[in-house]
């Protein structure tokens, strides 16, 4: 892995605080019914797109469930595209037509936001099959929550990821909630990343709130996939200061729980490096802050300003053949 550098932590510290306060901004934004239907916001667990891109080649992919608005703009999705989906405008990601929970980049190599809980995990491994099967050197990171680790499909998933040493890294964003029920009332055992031993698939827990330890995790699973030695299991203990999505109350935990992990904050815990090496004053950051304030406000105005898509747009890319043979009948009706 490259070494860490200050303007490594720089970069940290101004994108990780864009995606907090964009997020939050959504959370604005869908208050005032600006943004409609579901929105599942990701605040807290910054670090770990931060420590994998670093670890990422440009061409890798990533498949992620529906928390997946910080991914794409990580990987270079403009984020004013991101906000007009989110607000259903033409400019957006899909046109408008897939909102929160689906945003796509083919062109980035980001597929998706996936509603369908551990729905992804099969089709993670797919692209990677799709990968070896080409004999492209790319590789794919497949995230999931802690709740989709108790899909069937993961188990189906993992032992013919193994059997023919797929080119991904399974990766469980383990915010310690599936929406409400905790991680210790859904098994008799706490430690996820304990599900691939059983497929001698390469697991180990990580501190999510830390990027360089994700980072670090992240560079020997990639590496060890592209090698073509296989998959890994990664079980980021990450946590989420937001409820599952907008509409929870979370009475399942409880305010002091929630302040104690925002002690260990990984916005923080690159701030705190980055004072303490002396790489920039408390001054410099708070020009950063102000910067992305700006950015973040920029994407809000070209959402707003954007128009929605035009009715006739719901009726596209549904048929792949032009001349389908049925269509007619089904216009005629």
């Amino acid at each position: 892995m490259e070494k860490l550098t200050q303007e490594q932590y720089l970069q940290w510290y101004r994108d990780m605080n864009f995606w907090r306060r964009f997020e939050d901004k959504s959370r604005s934004l869908y208050l005032k019914q600006k943004i409609r239907g579901f929105l599942h916001l990701y605040n807290g667990q910054e670090a770990l797109p931060a420590g994998f891109l670093h670890a990422m080649e440009p061409e890798d992919r990533v498949i992620t469930a529906y928390r997946c608005h910080v991914w794409p703009m990580a990987m270079g999705v403009d984020p004013k595209r991101i906000m007009a989906e989110m607000c259903g405008k033409a400019t957006g990601t899909s046109q408008g037509l897939g909102g929160s929970m689906h945003i796509f980049s083919k062109e980035h190599h980001f597929y998706g936001g996936h509603g369908i809980v551990g729905g992804q995990i099969n089709l993670g491994a797919g692209i990677a099959f799709g990968d070896k099967y080409n004999d492209k050197k790319h590789v794919t990171i497949c995230l999931m929550g802690d709740g989709a680790t108790r899909q069937g499909t993961l188990h189906e998933t993992f032992n013919m990821a193994m059997n023919w040493k797929l080119p991904v890294v399974f990766v469980c964003e383990n915010n310690q909630y599936a929406m409400g029920t905790s991680v210790s009332r859904t098994a008799n055992h706490e430690d996820i990343w304990k599900l691939g031993l059983g497929y001698d698939m390469p697991s180990m827990p990580v501190d999510g709130m830390d990027p360089v330890k994700v980072a670090e995790a992240a560079y020997e699973a990639i590496e060890r996939a592209r090698r073509g030695d296989g998959p890994t299991f990664l079980d980021v203990r990450t946590y989420r200061y937001r409820g599952h999505s907008m509409s929870d109350a979370e009475p399942y935990r409880t305010k002091e729980e929630v302040e104690a992990y925002k002690q260990e904050d990984p916005i923080l815990n690159v701030e705190s490096h980055i004072l303490a090496n002396n790489w920039a004053t408390k001054e410099q950051l708070d020009a950063i802050i102000e910067e992305v304030k700006s950015h973040v406000e920029e994407c809000v105005e070209f959402a707003e300003n954007s128009p929605y898509p035009d009715a006739n747009v719901m009726y596209d890319n549904i048929y792949a053949q032009e001349d389908y043979p049925f269509l007619d009948k089904v216009e005629n009706n």
